[in-house]
């Protein structure tokens, strides 16, 4: 089943508005897919068995088969053990600054589509923290690739009991979500107590419906079509925080927490490009918020 999901999604080579493009035609099929297992037919130890047998694969169709080192103490993936909202669970990534994590994938087995996102670091940005919140569609392994500028692999995981994320009702209407679709508010808080240092930490959030494709129409009851943010970009001055490229497990209006080297006073710029190839981008100011 994930070798036939993962066949467009998995390889190199795809362009980032290819990647998006398979996105959404993948979960035009999950419904198809899903297989007849559900997770409210299996037990607790079932599930966890499930995600255990979808890694494999995933490691050769993501991956393609790299070796991959316990992640222990270089990448922490916190996430609540039962979600109390399938659709909005908080995940978070914490990186150990002195092994120059580059790169960081994050991975729900279970998922109609398992990339979740793919976050690039800026070398420079001084960035060891970033929170956000996704969907999960079935109780299930979820794991964090951290790759190191030297190439090395190191993965953690932590099981996750939540059900039915994909495919839960949005939280407001279309009519309303489309009115404020691309609005972007950053706040700023001063250095945190359990940051990786003399760090500052901002959250950035984004409007934007992000439709999985699983979701029906309340009234119509018919699937409502993928469209999600598959690309995000912030920088601070001219220098690269990070980059996203996400797919439909990121939940309905996207949330960033991250950290980052305060370096004097500088405006952040984010720019997010959807499935439909709208473009949204915001600077704030040095002393906006």
């Amino acid at each position: 089943m994930h070798a036939m999901r993962w066949e467009a999604l998995g390889r190199p080579g795809l362009g980032r508005r290819s990647l998006a493009a398979a996105l959404a035609a993948t979960v035009l099929c999950a419904p198809l897919l899903a297989g007849p297992a559900s997770a409210a037919s299996q037990t607790p130890e079932q599930a966890a068995a499930a995600a255990e047998s979808a890694w494999p694969g995933l490691v050769t169709d993501v991956f393609d088969d790299r070796p991959m080192q316990d992640g222990a103490g270089i990448v922490t993936l916190e996430a609540p053990k039962r979600a109390s909202d399938p659709a909005v669970v908080p995940v978070k990534l914490t990186l150990d600054p002195a092994r120059k994590i580059r790169k960081v994938t994050l991975v729900i087995d279970e998922n109609p589509s398992p990339v979740a996102a793919v976050f690039t670091i800026g070398e420079t940005s001084g960035l060891t923290e970033i929170e956000t919140r996704v969907r999960v569609n079935a109780y299930t392994d979820i794991h964090a690739v951290a790759e190191a500028e030297d190439g090395t692999l190191y993965m953690v995981k932590q099981f996750v009991k939540a059900a039915g994320g994909c495919a839960a009702p949005a939280g407001k209407d279309a009519a309303a979500a489309a009115k404020s679709m691309g609005e972007m508010r950053l706040k700023r808080f001063g250095a945190e107590e359990g940051t990786n240092g003399a760090r500052d930490v901002a959250q950035l959030m984004i409007r934007h419906p992000n439709n999985s494709g699983l979701q029906k129409d309340q009234v119509t009851l018919l699937y409502i079509p993928a469209h999600f943010i598959s690309d995000l970009t912030v920088r601070r001055g001219e220098d690269l925080v990070f980059t996203m490229s996400g797919g439909i497990s990121i939940s309905e209006d996207p949330n960033f927490r991250f950290d980052y080297d305060p370096k004097g006073a500088m405006p952040f710029t984010a720019k997010a490009v959807d499935t439909e190839g709208k473009v949204f981008e915001k600077t704030f100011a040095a002393g906006d918020s």
